[in-house]
């Protein structure tokens, strides 16, 4: 099977799964920013607890940009890594009013720029914010991504998000990223994958040369 058809297989299955894919909760561009800085190393279920405590302490951007790293490091304790993400968040919003009037930029170029923001958040705000086709490779996307088979370029994001962008159709991208995600923390998970129960293991290259290999050892 080509990679590019079983890219399609698994988006078909994973979307009947997991309709919704995007579970971080923002009503404005900067929120989904920032909200996405917090999820690095935490679960999207404390980033959007958090983020309700932030936002309404602080309802706007030039809010966040007045409040100090130590108040805002108060507030996002609980989802690790707190005084990067803090500082992150503050220097964020005074780039944001400073250097894009207060607008989230819609280049990869400019996104860049901002404190705390590599590829993978730019990926994501691209295609959930403006709607781009975007690969967001983070560590579920590339771990699964290469047990299908559908990328053999390892834990390079770079690599991983060349690889899919070419077989994943730009429409179906950014959502099967998210849907990767939560596949990964619910099935293949890192430390002990569900093979058992997997909707996709017959799709799966590493389950099935562990299968093979396990036959020709009997």
């Amino acid at each position: 099977m080509r990679k590019k058809e079983k890219a399609a297989i698994v988006v078909d299955r994973l979307k009947a799964i997991y309709p919704d894919s995007c579970s971080l909760e923002a009503t404005k561009d900067y929120e989904l920013l920032f909200a996405t800085r917090l999820a690095a190393q935490c679960t999207d279920a404390r980033v959007n607890v958090v983020t309700a405590v932030l936002y309404d302490k602080y309802p706007t951007l030039e809010a966040l940009a007045a409040a100090t790293e130590d108040e805002i490091a108060e507030i996002v304790k609980p989802c690790g890594l707190f005084r990067t993400k803090a500082r992150d968040i503050h220097l964020g919003a005074n780039k944001l009013i400073q250097d894009f009037g207060g607008r989230v930029p819609d280049t990869m170029e400019e996104l860049l720029t901002i404190p705390g923001v590599g590829r993978k958040t730019a990926n994501l705000i691209l295609s959930d914010i403006f709607g781009h086709p975007a690969i967001v490779a983070d560590t579920h996307c590339m771990r699964i991504a290469g047990k299908l088979g559908l990328t053999d370029s390892g834990r390079d994001p770079y690599k991983v998000e060349m690889d899919l962008k070419k077989i994943v159709e730009p429409v179906e991208q950014a959502s099967l990223c998210h849907r990767f995600v939560h596949f990964g923390r619910d099935i293949c998970t890192a430390r002990s994958p569900k093979c058992e129960i997997c909707p996709l293991s017959d799709l799966c290259r590493e389950y099935q040369n562990n299968i093979k290999k396990t036959k020709k050892s009997k």
